[in-house]
């Protein structure tokens, strides 16, 4: 019913006033259980997110570079997965699973922004962890706080630039051809194949801005943790080694779990999208949801600065 609705297509791209949202290609009564599962999700992102950005900006021990990007790190997920969730949870229980054309512009456009920005953030935590660990005389001095901030807001806005970019060249497109987007949000890849519009130049720009903005965030990552093995290995004693790698475990864990899953999404063709679905579930909800999770079951001071402020809390009641 809903590639019927979303088959009939427009003549023009200007006159699409709305969208379909496939969403999973399961039966029916399966519908419940994923609402369920998506709600359970967004919830531990919610809770794990929120309560790192509270347990940061309530102790005063945490007043250093590494979790100022860490709280940068938590505001990114649960906004870019905030773009996601709550309409992929009323689409579930839509029988139209219809979204407008300014909804499906506006989610694109935040999606992008985050995603990106959370990227280039990975490649500066990469730094700041660097320092830490090859040049620790001189942390204090080199990772000042004007540097920080600055390395915040270029990461906000490479994410806005490229948004915008990448916005504007898939909504220049014609969709004629159909009106169901076979995905659970807004996205490129998807977007595109319903288009009836060459798009030669339009996946060559596409592909150049990927390039643009993921090889030089790997190429920092790569070459600080280059930097911080071999200084790691020139450290005698086993208990500095294991204090040093465990500064940086919780970092690679994210990069790894977000890069792992959009380089799956980007690989697998567009003739299997179920697939697409499964690797992008995984970079919009549940890299997220193991953000907060990693660094705090890896991290003394996150775990000790949680059970000082649930103490705190349990005084007070």
């Amino acid at each position: 019913q809903v590639f019927a609705m979303g088959d009939r297509g427009t003549s023009n791209g200007s006159e699409v006033t709305d969208f379909i949202l496939v969403g999973f290609r399961v039966r029916p009564e399966l519908y419940i259980l994923l609402f369920l599962l998506f709600l359970l999700v967004y919830a531990m992102i919610l809770l794990g997110n929120v309560g790192m950005v509270a347990v940061i900006l309530t102790d005063p021990r945490l007043n250093t570079p590494m979790y100022f990007f860490l709280g940068n790190l938590s505001f990114i997920d649960l906004f870019y997965s905030s773009v996601i969730a709550p309409k992929a949870m009323i689409n579930f229980w839509s029988e139209s699973k219809s979204i407008s054309f300014a909804g499906c512009v506006t989610q694109l456009f935040l999606f992008a922004l985050f995603i990106v920005a959370e990227g280039f953030l990975l490649a500066a935590m990469a730094y700041d962890r660097f320092i830490a660990i090859c040049n620790p005389l001189l942390y204090s001095v080199q990772m000042s706080t004007r540097l920080c901030i600055q390395l915040v807001a270029g990461s906000y806005f490479c994410g806005c630039i490229s948004s915008v970019l990448q916005t504007s060249l898939t909504f220049t497109l014609s969709f004629c051809a159909s009106r169901a987007i076979d995905h659970f949000y807004c996205d490129t890849r998807p977007l595109q194949r319903i288009s009836c519009s060459d798009l030669f130049i339009n996946r060559i720009i596409s592909f150049s801005l990927s390039a643009i903005i993921i090889l030089p965030t790997i190429i920092v990552i790569l070459i600080s943790y280059l930097y911080i093995v071999s200084t790691v290995l020139k450290i005698r004693s086993t208990e500095g080694r294991k204090k040093a790698f465990s500064t940086c475990s919780s970092h690679l864990g994210v990069v790894s779990v977000l890069y792992g899953a959009v380089f799956f999404m980007y690989l697998t063709p567009d003739r299997f999208p179920e697939l697409s679905k499964v690797a992008s579930l995984c970079y919009t909800l549940v890299t997220p949801m193991l953000n907060p999770l990693i660094y705090s079951l890896r991290n003394k001071d996150v775990k000790e600065a949680l059970k000082k402020l649930l103490e705190k809390k349990n005084t007070i009641v």
